[in-house]
C-alpha cells in the first residue's frame, strides 16, 4: 500500500467549506494530547482516578510478544488449525490436559464409591464403611470441583493468548495483501473474518474443546470401567447402543457440515450489506433509499435465519433423538442386569453402579451435541480464515530482494502491458521514459490508464508483461520497504486516520519533530489555519477525517508529503478538490515539493498539465502524444482538441 493515503482512492468529501472551513471544530471543548503507545487522541486521566489507574497498570500480567511480524513476504505456513493454537503455549497446554484429565476421574468416582457403599455398608451392614464411603463421596466431589475450577482458568488463557495471537496474524496478513485482494473482496467480509470467525473459534477453544475432551473422556473412562464390572452385560448393552448412536452422528454430521458453512456465508453477507450501507449513508439519505435498503437487508437477514433455522433443525433431530437411544439402552440395562442380579450373579451395588455409569455415559451424548454443534461452527470459521492464511500477495517480494539506494528519479515504462482483468488490458505495450527530475502529466480520457501508470511506479501492482525501472533497477527486484520510502503519493481523495493533525501529516515519518511538521505546514499554507483550534496540532480528526472537508484533507495530504521527502512524487488529480484560491496556493506549494523531483502527474485539469516539463496523451490504445504543451498545441492533435475544449468552458 501507499505510504501516503493508504492507496489511489478513498471516502468522499466532509462537512464544512472553504480552504479549511471546518477543522475550528475539531479542537472545541478540552483540548486533547497524544497517547504516545498508539497515536490517538487522549484526553488525559483525572487526578482524582491516577492513583488507582497506576495500581491497575502495576497489576496487570506481561502477555508477552505476539509470534508474527509484519514482512512483504507471503508470511508463515499457510496451514491453521485448532490443535496447533492451542499448542503454541506448551506449557499451559500441558496444564490444562492434567486439569482436564483430573476433573474427568474425579467426576467419575461417584458411581464408584455408591457401589462400595451398597455392597459393602449398606447389605453388609458395616456403618464405618458406609461412612468412609459417604465422606469419600463428599471429597470427591469438592477436588472434582477444584479441578474444574483450576481447569477454567487455564483453558481461558490458552484460548485468550492463542485468539490473540490469531488475530494478529489475521491482521499481519490482511497488511499484506496486495490491492487487487481489497478490490475484488468485500469489506463486510473481511469484517467477519476478523471478527465473527475469530469469535465463533474463541468461544470454542476457552470452553468447547475442553469439556469435549472432558465428556469424549468420560465416555473412554465409564466404557473402561463397565468392562470391568462384567464385561457381558458391557458388550450388550453397549452393542445395543453404539451402532445407532455412530450412525446418527455420522448424519449430523454430513448435515451440519452445509449448514454451518452456509451459515458462515450469510453472516458475512449480512456484514457486508450493512458496512457498505453505513459506509454510503449519505447517498442513501440524498437519495431517499431507507425504505428500499431496510427491506434489501431484511432480505439478508432473512438468509441468515434461514441458514440458522436449518441448523436448529438438524440438532432438534439429533438431540432428542440420541435421548431416545440412551433411554432404550437404560431399559435393556436393567432387564439384562435385572435377571443377572435375581440369579445371583450379579450384586445390586454393581448393577447400581452400572446404571450410574451408563447413564454418564449417555449424558455426555447431550452435551456432546452442543458442543459438536460450536465445533462445526469454528470448523467452518476455521475453513474461512485457512482460505484466508493461504491467499499470497499478488504483488511479491523476492526472498532476497535488492534495497534500492536514493535514487535520482529515472523512471522507464519498458513495453508494458497491464490489465485488472488480464483478458482486457488497459495499457498496451507502453514504452516512456522519464527523466531523473523531470515531470510529466498524463492526460487523457476516463479509463485510458493515467492513473493505473502511477500504480505500477508505486508498484501496487505489477506489469502482466514489460518491465518498470526505476534508475535502472526492476521493481520486482527490490524491497518494497526500500521503493516506496522513496515515492511519495497524494491521492485524489486522500485518506486521514482517526488521530490528530500532527499523527496523519507525520504519518510516513512518525519520528519527525513539531519544527519538520510546521515546515511542511508552512508548505502548504496551514499555519495560520491549524492555529485557530485550541489543540493546534493536536486537534483530533474523526475517523476518515469526516470532521473536515474534502479540500482540508487534500491540504493535510500535500503536507503529508512534503513531510516524507520522496525522491519521486505521484500525484493523482491532487488539486482536483480545491476552490481555485486553494488550488493556486497548493500549486505554489508544490514548485518547491517537485524542485529537483521526478514528478508524475495525473491530471483532468489542462491547467495543471500545462506546468509540466512533457505531456503524455493516452486514449484506449496507448500513448498518442508526447510533448511540451507548446509542442501539442502546434501539433493541433488530440491535446490541442482536449485544449480548446477545456478553454471554451472557462
Amino acid at each position: 500500500m501507499s505510504m501516503f493515503g493508504g492507496g489511489f482512492g478513498g471516502p468522499g468529501g466532509g462537512p464544512g467549506s472553504g480552504p479549511m472551513g471546518g477543522l475550528s471544530a475539531v479542537g472545541a471543548g478540552r483540548g486533547a494530547r497524544r497517547d504516545g503507545a498508539t497515536g490517538l487522541p487522549f484526553a488525559g486521566i483525572p487526578d482524582e482516578l491516577a492513583a488507582g489507574v497506576r495500581r491497575l497498570e502495576d497489576s496487570e500480567p506481561d502477555h508477552g510478544t505476539p509470534p508474527d511480524r509484519f514482512g512483504h513476504g507471503p508470511g508463515g505456513e499457510p496451514q491453521l488449525s485448532m490443535l496447533g493454537l492451542l499448542t503454541r503455549r506448551r506449557g499451559l497446554f500441558a496444564a490444562a490436559c492434567a486439569t482436564v484429565l483430573a476433573e474427568t476421574l474425579l467426576l467419575q468416582a461417584g458411581p464408584y464409591l455408591v457401589q462400595v457403599g451398597i455392597d459393602h455398608g449398606i447389605v453388609a451392614r458395616d456403618l464405618p464403611v458406609l461412612l468412609w464411603s459417604a465422606g469419600a463421596f463428599v471429597a470427591a466431589v469438592l477436588a472434582g470441583w477444584a479441578a474444574t475450577t483450576a481447569r477454567m482458568r487455564q483453558t481461558g488463557r490458552l484460548a485468550a493468548d492463542g485468539m490473540r495471537d490469531l488475530r494478529v496474524r489475521v491482521f499481519t496478513h490482511l497488511q499484506r495483501l496486495s490491492m487487487d485482494y481489497y478490490t475484488n473482496e468485500k469489506a463486510g467480509v473481511i469484517m467477519t473474518r476478523m471478527s465473527s470467525d475469530v469469535e465463533s473459534l474463541q468461544q470454542l477453544l476457552q470452553e468447547g474443546l475442553a469439556q469435549f475432551a472432558v465428556q469424549g473422556l468420560t465416555m473412554v473412562v465409564v466404557t473402561a470401567v463397565l468392562i470391568h464390572y462384567d464385561a457381558g452385560l458391557a458388550a450388550i448393552t453397549l452393542l445395543l447402543v453404539v451402532p445407532a448412536l455412530f450412525a446418527a452422528s455420522l448424519w449430523f454430521r454430513r448435515a451440519s457440515d452445509v449448514g454451518y458453512a452456509r451459515q458462515r456465508d450469510t453472516i458475512a453477507a449480512m456484514f457486508t450489506d450493512l458496512a457498505e450501507s453505513l459506509h454510503g449513508v449519505r447517498v442513501v439519505t440524498a437519495y431517499h433509499r431507507q425504505d428500499r435498503n431496510i427491506a434489501q437487508h431484511r432480505t439478508v437477514v432473512g438468509r441468515y435465519r434461514d441458514a440458522n433455522d436449518f441448523t436448529g433443525h438438524i440438532s432438534a433431530i439429533y438431540g432428542p433423538g440420541t435421548s431416545v437411544i440412551g433411554m432404550l439402552g437404560m431399559a435393556a440395562l436393567l432387564l439384562v442386569g435385572g435377571h443377572i442380579v435375581l440369579r445371583g450373579e450379579l450384586t445390586v451395588g454393581v448393577l447400581t453402579a452400572f446404571v450410574l455409569y451408563l447413564n454418564a455415559f449417555f449424558a455426555p451424548v447431550q452435551q456432546l451435541v452442543q458442543l459438536y454443534t460450536n465445533y462445526q461452527q469454528s470448523r467452518a470459521a476455521v475453513s474461512k480464515l485457512r482460505g484466508l492464511l493461504a491467499l499470497a500477495p499478488a504483488v511479491p517480494e523476492r526472498a532476497d530482494p535488492l534495497t534500492l539506494p536514493p535514487v535520482a528519479g529515472g523512471i522507464t515504462f519498458e513495453h508494458v502491458t497491464f490489465g485488472y482483468d488480464p483478458a482486457r488490458p488497459v495499457l498496451r505495450d507502453i514504452t516512456l521514459r522519464i527523466e531523473p527530475g523531470e515531470t510529466i502529466a498524463c492526460v487523457g480520457p476516463t479509463g485510458a490508464g493515467k492513473s493505473t501508470l502511477a500504480k505500477l511506479v508505486t508498484r501496487l501492482h505489477d506489469p502482466d508483461s514489460g518491465r518498470v525501472l526505476i534508475d535502472g533497477y526492476d521493481l520486482r527486484e527490490v524491497s518494497l520497504t526500500s521503493l516506496r520510502r522513496q515515492i511519495g503519493v497524494v491521492p485524489q481523495e486522500p485518506f486521514m486516520f482517526a488521530g490528530s493533525i500532527r499523527d496523519n501529516i507525520a504519518f510516513a515519518r512518525p519520528d519527525a519533530d513539531d519544527a519538520e511538521i510546521w515546515a511542511a505546514v508552512d508548505a502548504v499554507g496551514l499555519r495560520e489555519l491549524v492555529e485557530r483550534t485550541p489543540a493546534g496540532l493536536d486537534a483530533p480528526l474523526h475517523e476518515r477525517g469526516q470532521s473536515v472537508s474534502s479540500g482540508q484533507r487534500q491540504l493535510l495530504a500535500l503536507a503529508r508529503a512534503f513531510l516524507a521527502r520522496p525522491r519521486v512524487v505521484v500525484l493523482d488529480e491532487a488539486t482536483s478538490n480545491l476552490d481555485l484560491r486553494s488550488e493556486l496556493r497548493v500549486e505554489q506549494a508544490l514548485d518547491q515539493l517537485l524542485e529537483g523531483r521526478t514528478a508524475l502527474l495525473i491530471a483532468h485539469r489542462l491547467s495543471t498539465a500545462m506546468r509540466a516539463d512533457r505531456i503524455v496523451v493516452l486514449d484506449e490504445t496507448g500513448i498518442v502524444e508526447i510533448g511540451s504543451h507548446t509542442e501539442l498545441l502546434a501539433a493541433e492533435g488530440r491535446y490541442a482538441g482536449m485544449f480548446a475544449t477545456w478553454s471554451s468552458h472557462q
